[in-house]
C-alpha cells in the first residue's frame, strides 16, 4: 500500500545516525515538500512540484505543517504497578530519596506491587501509556524490566513488553534490567544475587524465546559496582544481549568508561560524566543518552549536554519514564526540558530523540531518518516547522503518526 504526505511546510531531512555532538546542530530541510512511501519504506520525498503523487496513494494532507521522523524512547520503564505518589509529596516537604527508602519506601514499594501483579494485569496497567506516548509522536518505545528482581518476576515483566508488542502498532524494544538495585532478600549479598538471575538456563531462556534484547546494569554505589556491574554485563553479552548502562547518575565511580569497554550501545544519565569518560565513549562509538526530564523531576542538576556535544559524542534523549523518579510520559515535553535547561537547540533535540536514539537500540539501518529505503515512521507536526515545535512546547502539536507507512494516530 502507497501513502503520500503532501502540503509539507517543512520537511526535516534526518540522515541515518549515530550522529556526532558536533554534527548535530543543523540538518537539511525542504520546504513545501511531499513524501511517498511504499510497502512500509520511504521511496522518495523533495519539493512538491518534483515529487510525482501515485493515483492510488492513501494521501495524508500535512496542512502546512512540519515533517519529522517518527520519535524513538530509547530508555524507559513504562511496564510497573502501584503508585508512589506519597514519595513525591515526601521529597517537595524535603526528605531525601534515602530517607524514605529507610522508611520502607522508595523501589521496594514497586518491587512489591510487581510481583504481586500478574502479566495481564501488568499489561492492562501498561497499555494506556503506551497509547498516550503513541498520541505524542513516539514510533518506538524501549522498556526495561527491573522491578521483579526475582528471576521469576524479571521474566513476568520481560513477558509483559512481549504481550504488549502485539496489541499495540508501537515497536517496542526489551531490556533485561534485573541488576536494577540487590532485592532485600539478598541484602549485604549482590553477589549470590547475580548468581541467580545470570544463570545459563534463565539467559538462555531470555535470548531463545525473544524476551530481550539488551542487557542493562544500574552501576552505582548503592546498586552495583564496577567489578558487579562488568560481571552481569559480560554474562548477558556472552548469551548474545547487547549491553546498556544506567552510568554517572549520582556518583563519578567509572561506569561510562565501564560502558565503552564492554561495547555497550549506550551510557545512560551522565549527569557526573568527566573528560576521561567522554573520550572513551567517543572511541568507543557508544551513544550518550541523556534524561532531562529525571532531573527535572528529582530537582537536581541536569547532565552536561553541552560539553558532551563539544566532545563530539553522540547524543540521544529519552523520558526515563518510571514510576519513583520521572512520572513524565511525554517526549516532547522532555525535548522541550533538554532545550530549556540544557541549553540543546531544537535541531539537536530532534536528532537526539530519532537518529542517534536509534543507533542507542541497534537500529539506525531502518529507524530515525527520513532517507530512501528507510522505515516509513513519520509524524505530521500542526506547526510550520520544528523550531516552532519547541518554541510552542506547552500544547501537543502532534496531528498525525505513521508507522511503517500506515496511519496509526490521527488527532
Amino acid at each position: 500500500m502507497m501513502l503520500a504526505i503532501t502540503n509539507i511546510a517543512e520537511l526535516v531531512v534526518v540522515q541515518p545516525g549515530p550522529i556526532g555532538g558536533r554534527s548535530m546542530g543543523t540538518v537539511r530541510t525542504v520546504n513545501s515538500a511531499a513524501l511517498v512511501a511504499d510497502a512500509g519504506r520511504i521511496v522518495r520525498f523533495g519539493p512538491a512540484e518534483k515529487v510525482d503523487i501515485p493515483g492510488d496513494a492513501e494521501v495524508v494532507d500535512a496542512r502546512g505543517g512540519c515533517v519529522i521522523p517518527g520519535l524513538i524512547d530509547c530508555h524507559t520503564h513504562t511496564v510497573f504497578a502501584g503508585s508512589r505518589e506519597n514519595e513525591f509529596v515526601k521529597r517537595l516537604r524535603g526528605k531525601s530519596y534515602a530517607q524514605i527508602a529507610e522508611e520502607g519506601g522508595g523501589i521496594k514499594v514497586t518491587v512489591e506491587a510487581v510481583r504481586k501483579a500478574s502479566v495481564d494485569e501488568l499489561v492492562e496497567l501498561a497499555l494506556p501509556r503506551l497509547r498516550r506516548m503513541l498520541a505524542y509522536g513516539v514510533t518506538t518505545v524501549e522498556i526495561k524490566s527491573g522491578y521483579g528482581l526475582t528471576v521469576v518476576d524479571e521474566i513476568k515483566m520481560l513477558e509483559a513488553i512481549k504481550r504488549l508488542k502485539e496489541l499495540t502498532p508501537l515497536e517496542l524494544v526489551a531490556g533485561y534490567l534485573a541488576a536494577h538495585t540487590v532485592p532485600r532478600e539478598f541484602a549485604g549479598r549482590a553477589g549470590a544475587y547475580l548468581d541467580e538471575v545470570l544463570k545459563p538456563d534463565v539467559l538462555r531462556r531470555i535470548v531463545g524465546e525473544g524476551l530481550a534484547e539488551f542487557a542493562d546494569v544500574f552501576c552505582e554505589r548503592t546498586a552495583f559496582d564496577l567489578d558487579q556491574s562488568r560481571r552481569y554485563l559480560n554474562a548477558c553479552k556472552a548469551a548474545g544481549l547487547t549491553p546498556r548502562l544506567h552510568a554517572d547518575q549520582i556518583t563519578q565511580m567509572g561506569a561510562s568508561r565501564l560502558a565503552a569497554e564492554v561495547g555497550a550501545a549506550s551510557a545512560d544519565h551522565l549527569e557526573t560524566i568527566d573528560d576521561a569518560s567522554l573520550a572513551a565513549l567517543r572511541v568507543a562509538g557508544t551513544i550518550a543518552v541523556l534524561l532531562p526530564a529525571c532531573s527535572l523531576y528529582l530537582g537536581v542538576e541536569q547532565a552536561p549536554a553541552r560539553k558532551i556535544l563539544d566532545a563530539d559524542v553522540p547524543v540521544a534523549v529519552a523520558t526515563d519514564f518510571n514510576p519513583g523518579s520521572c512520572m513524565i510520559e511525554s517526549l516532547p515535553l522532555t525535548l522541550a526540558i533538554a532545550c530549556t535547561q540544557m541549553r540543546m537547540t531544537p535541531t539537536e533535540a530532534l536528532l537526539a530523540a530519532t537518529a542517534n536514539a536509534a543507533a542507542a537500540l541497534k537500529r539506525q539501518g531502518r529507524l530515525g531518518a527520513i532517507a530512501e529505503g528507510m522505515q516509513a515512521d513519520l509524524v505530521v507536526l500542526d506547526v510550520p516547522n520544528h523550531h516552532r515545535w519547541f518554541y510552542e512546547f506547552g500544547r501537543d502539536c502532534v496531528a498525525t503518526v505513521i508507522k511503517q507507512g500506515k496511519l496509526v494516530y490521527q488527532r
